[in-house]
């Protein structure tokens, strides 16, 4: 397959496509390296023992299997049905189809190019690989932090092409932190200090902070962001402005992250 290595590694988890049954185990077909063929043996293929392989495996069935073993001399690959459990496999579908996404957008992208897609491995398709880890997460990145992107990248043409096709595509992703304040004023217009406070908190990014009332004088503070640290550090920041506002008027306050 397109920007991979010829062989999976020991120990990845690939998809795989069944292509034969035997008594003794299953051949199958290497989804993400070019359809290469692999061999699942029968004592890999559950735990336990296996009376009849076709009640755990069948012919063009998609599986997640674990590499075991690689000869790629004599270009065999062994693989285990059995060595995984349900969340790495349904983790390892998820990143699969984002990969086969972001084949689909990088199609996308060598068309505003007028190339063919095999044009953009060398040009930048490979770089970007390489520095995001997948060619999907380098569309996420894209999608999330466009100038970050751009400033990384240039203003060559293929960086306009992937930043549309990203901004057209893709949701920019969206991360949620959030903790406790406590607030309290004792002055005569107490309340009023502590709503001057929670609005100090709000005001310091209104698009991404919001505050909710718990019961008094407890209130919920949720930031959103692009990226984890950033919401963190808004939200420390939202934070350290109800406080100094609730402390300047003689209130107290403290905060506990969730």
């Amino acid at each position: 397959m397109p920007l991979r290595a010829e062989f999976p590694d020991e120990g990845e988890l690939v998809v795989a496509t069944v292509t034969q049954i035997r008594d003794f185990g299953a051949f199958v077909t290497l989804d993400e390296y070019a359809n290469r063929e692999a061999f699942i043996h029968l004592s890999e293929v559950a735990t336990g023992w296996v009376k009849y392989i076709r009640d755990h495996i069948r012919e063009r069935q998609k599986i997640v299997a674990r590499v075991l073993h690689i000869d790629s001399a004599k270009g065999q690959v062994d693989l285990s049905l059995k060595r995984i459990n349900e969340h790495q496999r349904r983790e390892k579908i998820e990143q699969w189809k984002n990969e086969q996404r972001a084949q689909r957008l990088l199609g996308a992208v060598a068309k505003l190019l007028k190339l063919e897609v095999e044009g953009t491995y060398g040009l930048f398709a490979e770089r970007l690989v390489e520095d995001h880890g997948s060619l999907f997460r380098a569309f996420e990145a894209a999608s999330a932090e466009p100038t970050k992107f751009q400033s990384t990248y240039g203003k060559a043409p293929w960086v306009t092409a992937f930043l549309r096709t990203a901004e057209e595509n893709l949701t920019p992703p969206r991360v949620t932190v959030s903790g406790t304040l406590e607030i309290s004023s004792t002055d005569p217009k107490g309340v009023d200090e502590v709503r001057a406070a929670l609005e100090a908190a709000e005001q310091t990014d209104p698009a991404d902070v919001t505050v909710q009332y718990v019961g008094a004088p407890r209130y919920r503070v949720v930031v959103t962001g692009a990226q984890y640290k950033q919401a963190e550090e808004v939200l420390k920041r939202a934070t350290e402005s109800a406080l100094a506002r609730i402390q300047k008027t003689g209130g107290r306050g403290t905060f506990a992250r969730a």
